[in-house]
């Protein structure tokens, strides 16, 4: 019996050799095949991380630089420094103007929605502008609708017209947080 298990043992090692054997070829015959596509993907893999990390080392970089011409801008009043964030970072750059342009009240180009109505809210009230600040609280998405009104009451009143101001305090809902300023007020404006 032992001669018979030998015979199947070296059947079945042979089995497994041709078996590993068919394999290889095919897949060298798959590799031969898809060989120009296997490179291909292998060098953009490549390719395309080295290109990643570089962008993100110039991105790391540029904001470095525009951070340090930022802190020059301001701490040293330097121009180069802004000309630097302008061509480094335009919302940086936009920022210093604003940042700018509220120190010294006056106005700034920016682009930025929310800094540009912030600029136009404080240039409004440094100068009691009301039909400004009117325009500025009939803006459904400005950011401080409510502050803009009350600011126009406060001017009315200051112009002793109260009876404008108390119809534009009614405008402020009284989920605003400038319900209690708008208040104050109103309860002011009962004695006039």
């Amino acid at each position: 019996m032992s001669i018979k298990e030998d015979v199947n043992y070296v059947k079945n090692e042979l089995s497994n050799e041709e078996k590993f054997l068919e394999n290889f070829v095919k897949g060298e015959r798959f590799f031969k095949k898809y060989k120009t596509l296997i490179f291909a993907f292998i060098v953009i893999i490549i390719v395309g991380s080295i290109g990643i990390i570089i962008k993100k080392n110039i991105d790391n970089a540029n904001k470095f630089e525009a951070n340090v011409a930022l802190n020059n801008y301001f701490n040293n009043g330097d121009k180069n420094a802004l000309e630097i964030l302008k061509n480094n970072n335009q919302k940086l750059y936009e920022i210093a103007l604003f940042l700018d342009a509220k120190k010294e009240n006056k106005s700034a180009q920016i682009d930025i929605p929310m800094l540009k109505e912030l600029l136009e809210f404080q240039l409004a009230t440094h100068s009691n502008n009301i039909e400004k600040l009117d325009n500025l609280s009939l803006q459904n998405d400005f950011l401080i609708k409510e502050f803009a009104i009350f600011n126009k009451a406060l001017i009315l009143v200051n112009e002793g017209k109260y009876e404008e101001a108390k119809t534009s305090l009614n405008k402020i809902p009284q989920t605003s947080k400038a319900y209690e300023l708008a208040n104050l007020l109103n309860h002011y404006l009962l004695t006039k």
